[in-house]
């Protein structure tokens, strides 16, 4: 018994899913300590190796923690539950600039790539067994990153950037793991690394990327993996500068054995150069996404990295989905070719946006950063009293909480619902809600 909660099963697998399910419905909250191994297995009437084996199940899914000699505790933030979660409601008449989503406007049409996909299956169609890889988006794919820098290798396509992320991980890590992530950083993927029982170890970003002495840090203390967003960092929008990425490879040199990861979804709505990390350790992977440059439903990421790593990642994926539908890699393949999307445009398009903002935050004596993509990272002094006061005043921001682990507290506010127009008002109500509260005296 846990409070009100009644840890109940027989084996392993159901007294896991027994605390699983009270985290998930909230009866057992963050931090609250678990019942010792043998107090809990002599309440069961099973033995203490069977309670262990659902601790350790539990621990490797990211539901619970160690805390020392106090045992074990459910994780401050579980992974079960997910940071989509920490949203404010959005009520009618509030403008939505927390969910992240490109501008509809800059998304190219579809239509005709899509006739000319089907068009092409209809006359060849894609039987079991055939290439995972569509040869011409194979091609068009390894001349860009040969343009950009990146180190010869082959290509794989998955469903979208986390899927990839996931598949490499999986490739080599195992539960109890530890990887270097951003921090402030992807929400999703700050979910994804517990809910496949690693652990993370946050590294501290600023507009260049991940900080040196942080990354040698997490590296030195045993981080298996590193993971970095080249470009367009979410929520910051932070670039990984030439100066930072030679310090980068320079102390990634020193670790060949850490597996490197480097995400560059913000290529097709950028126009800062690319600086790759990649090459430097023995195992890498580097990948784009179609996601924000042609539309999230289109579900195409594309990526490289050593010959060991994308042979097990498509070896896996063999066993799984198979592949990604060749009908949307020709698609893809039509919409690069046609040039449907004119980064220097869309970059431009969320340069002005992003500028305009925190040109208009600057004035108000409120300090900002995005350097690229279509985020503006704010740091406030109460996230939560931030949110709520920007609700009242007609914008939905997405809390920091979202996108930290260690980092100091702040708002996520993207650009692409918005016009240049809007922006002294937003800002006006940006500087509102971080201002300190007036304090009252009362007699």
């Amino acid at each position: 018994m846990l409070g009100e909660y009644p840890i109940v099963g027989r084996s392993a697998a159901d007294i896991a899913r027994s605390v699983e399910r009270a985290v998930t419905g909230g009866a057992l909250e963050p931090g609250q300590h678990l019942p010792p191994l043998r107090a809990l297995a002599a309440e069961l009437g099973v033995n203490p190796n069977t309670v262990a084996a659902a601790y350790r199940t539990l621990r490797e899914r990211g539901v619970i923690e160690t805390d020392g000699r106090r045992g074990s505790k459910v994780r401050a933030r579980p992974a079960v539950t997910a940071r989509e979660m920490i949203h404010a409601d959005v009520p009618a008449g509030v403008r939505d600039l927390s969910d992240g989503n490109p501008d509809p406007a800059l998304l190219p049409p579809l239509t005709a790539a899509f006739t000319a996909a089907a068009s092409h299956a209809d006359a060849r169609p894609v039987l079991y067994g055939a290439d995972p890889v569509d040869p011409d988006l194979g091609a068009l794919t390894r001349a860009a990153f040969d343009r950009d820098g990146v180190p010869a290798g082959p290509v794989a396509v998955t469903s979208g950037s986390l899927d990839a992320v996931e598949r490499v991980l999986a490739a080599y890590l195992r539960p109890g793991d530890t990887v270097a992530v951003e921090d402030p950083g992807w929400g999703s993927l700050l979910d994804l690394v517990p809910a496949l029982g690693l652990r993370t170890v946050p590294v501290a970003v600023d507009g260049e990327g991940p900080l040196p002495e942080e990354t040698a840090r997490a590296l030195a203390e045993g981080s298996r993996a590193l993971i970095v967003t080249d470009r367009a960092q979410n929520p910051t929008g932070a670039v990984v500068t030439p100066t930072r990425a030679r310090a980068l490879r320079g102390i990634l040199a020193a670790h060949p054995d850490v597996l490197l990861i480097e995400d560059d979804h913000g290529h097709g709505i950028v126009d800062q150069p690319l600086s790759p990390l990649a090459g430097v350790t023995t195992h890498w992977a580097f990948l784009r996404s179609t996601a924000k440059a042609y539309g999230p439903d289109l579900r195409v990421a594309v990526l490289t990295g050593d010959p060991v790593t994308l042979g097990r990642v498509q070896g896996r994926q063999s066993l799984g989905p198979g592949w990604v539908s060749l009908l949307q890699q020709r698609a893809v393949v039509g919409l690069l070719r046609a040039g449907a999307v004119d980064a220097r445009e869309v970059a431009a398009s969320y340069g002005a946006r992003r500028t305009a903002l925190i040109d208009a935050l600057a004035r108000r004596g409120v300090g900002a950063g995005g350097h690229s993509g279509m985020n503006v990272w704010v740091p406030v002094p109460d996230e939560t009293g931030a949110v709520a006061r920007l609700l009242q005043s007609g914008w939905a921001v997405a809390p920091g909480a979202r996108f930290r682990a260690r980092s100091p507290q702040g708002v996520r506010i993207t650009v692409s619902p918005l016009t240049v127009d809007d922006m002294p008002s937003l800002a006006e109500a940006v500087a509102h809600a971080v201002a300190p509260a007036r304090s009252r005296r009362y007699m």
